[in-house]
Parts: structure tokens; sequence; C-alpha cells
């Protein structure tokens, strides 16, 4: 387990649980997506992909009240060339993609409000648990954007319907409402949270590390595939876990009615 990193706009830090938590920390800018804090976080989800005593990543915020409001809105109005704005927005397809490939499970503590930005990054991790008093939206209507980073993400884990109504009205959703839509696993009351998400990262954090990753990367390769072609690639994924001896350990653990003992190969 490497020891934690020292950032500006966030927190890193890994336990011997095998759990890593990542905290949005720049309260005064309310988490805002900023160039600096993306490329932040996509630093330190690197530090988590590398290091093997990473097992599962929580991702948090320090703010009482939001989780992030989402992108900078002044880059915007700023007298910036086009072709530069077009670039600075690269860091976001980069933060989806390093998420869904990492290889590790993920987990969001939603304590606060998730909008805009903020929410595709929230889609894009595997879990979130979220606190009674959270919301979650895509207000970017409301001053003449459009949430075009977030959209892909938005649709394939929400209803269609749902997300139209997202996107053109630009309203939030209360944490009961984002549950029924899907967008969230589990809505806490806000004293209870920091304990389900416990809960569910040393849960994950106990699971083979090796079989994790092949199920990990097959979830998210498989996801836009035909469905002829992802049985095809699943199958084989099925093939190479069964070659694995951690397999072969979880289920004879499981009929010895002991703990079993992950060796990575």
């Amino acid at each position: 387990m490497k020891s934690a990193l020292t950032y500006s706009t966030i927190r890193y830090e890994p336990a011997e649980t095998g759990v890593a938590t990542i905290t949005l920390d720049q309260a005064e800018t309310r988490n805002a997506l900023s160039d600096e804090l993306l490329g932040e976080l996509i630093d330190a989800f690197e530090a988590a992909r590398d290091d093997d005593g990473v097992r599962c990543v929580v991702l948090a915020s320090s703010h009482e009240k939001v989780f992030s409001s989402g992108a900078n809105l002044g880059g915007f109005a700023s007298d910036v060339p086009l072709v530069h704005r077009h670039l600075g927005t690269e860091r976001f397809p980069r933060l989806f993609r390093l998420i869904g490939e990492l290889g590790k499970p993920t987990i969001v503590k939603a304590g606060g409000h998730v909008l805009a930005g903020s929410l595709g990054i929230a889609l894009a991790c595997d879990l979130i648990v979220a606190s009674e008093s959270a919301t979650f939206g895509t207000p970017e209507i409301n001053v003449g954007a459009f949430p075009f980073m977030i959209m892909a993400l938005i649709y394939r884990n929400v209803p269609r319907k749902k997300t139209n109504e997202m996107l053109l009205l630009g309203r939030r959703l209360s944490a009961a409402e984002a549950l029924e839509a899907d967008i969230v696993n589990k809505v806490v009351k806000p004293k209870e949270l920091d304990a389900a998400v416990d809960e569910w990262a040393r849960m994950l954090a106990a699971k083979s590390p090796l079989i994790m990753r092949l199920g990990k990367d097959a979830m998210f390769r498989q996801m836009d595939m035909g469905f002829a072609n992802a049985l095809d690639f699943l199958r084989a994924q099925l093939s190479l876990a069964t070659s694995t001896e951690d397999i072969v350990e979880g289920v004879t653990a499981f009929f010895e009615k002991r703990e079993p003992v992950w060796r990575g190969r």
C-alpha cells in the first residue's frame, strides 16, 4: 500500500483495509470541476489503479452540502481560443474512461448536491450511496448551456424519458427520486452515510482483486457490444476466469465454510 499523495484541490488517502478515499476538497468553489481539479482527480485514480494494495475506491466530498457544483462556468465566458476550450474538455472523457477501466470497484459517497458535470463523474462510478439531503441534476439549460459531456453516461444509466426530463427542464431530483430513477443504489439518513459506504467498501475490498478486475473490465467492454458479440466475449472471459487459482480457492473455501485467501493468480 502506497502512502497518501498531496494535492491542492483533492485529498487521496489509501487505507490498510484496501480502500482508497479520494475527497473533493475545494470548498470555496463548491468543488467546481476546474482543469486543476480534474487533472488531480485523474492522477489520483491512476495512483489507485496502479497500487496493488488498493482494492476499492471511494469518491467523496469534504463540503457539508455540496458534492460538486459541476464545471467551472467562468471558463465558458473567458476569452480563450476555441481550440483551447475544445482541448480543455478532454479531461472529462479521459476521466470517465479511466474510472470505467480502473479494474477496481468505485463507490460515490453523495453527502450533498451532485450537479452538472459531477453527475457524470458519479455515474461513471459503479455504485452511489446518497444521503437523504443530496440532490441530483443537470441545471446547465438554466444558464444557457447543455450537459453534452455527460449525456452519454446519463442515457446509459437512467431511463430515457427521465433523462429527457432532467436535461430539458434542468430541475433537481431528490435523493428519493434519484433512487427511483436508478441514479443511486441506496439512500440513507445523513448520520448513517459514513457507515453505509464503509460497509460496502469493505465488502468490495474483501473480494478477489484478480476476479474483480476481470469482471470490471468485462462490465465496461461489453456495455456497447452487439448481443451476439457480447456473448462470445463474455464466454471467453469466463474461460479465462476459470483458469485462475482464485476461482478454485473461492469455491473450495465456500464448501469448507471458511474465508478465502486470495493469491491473485
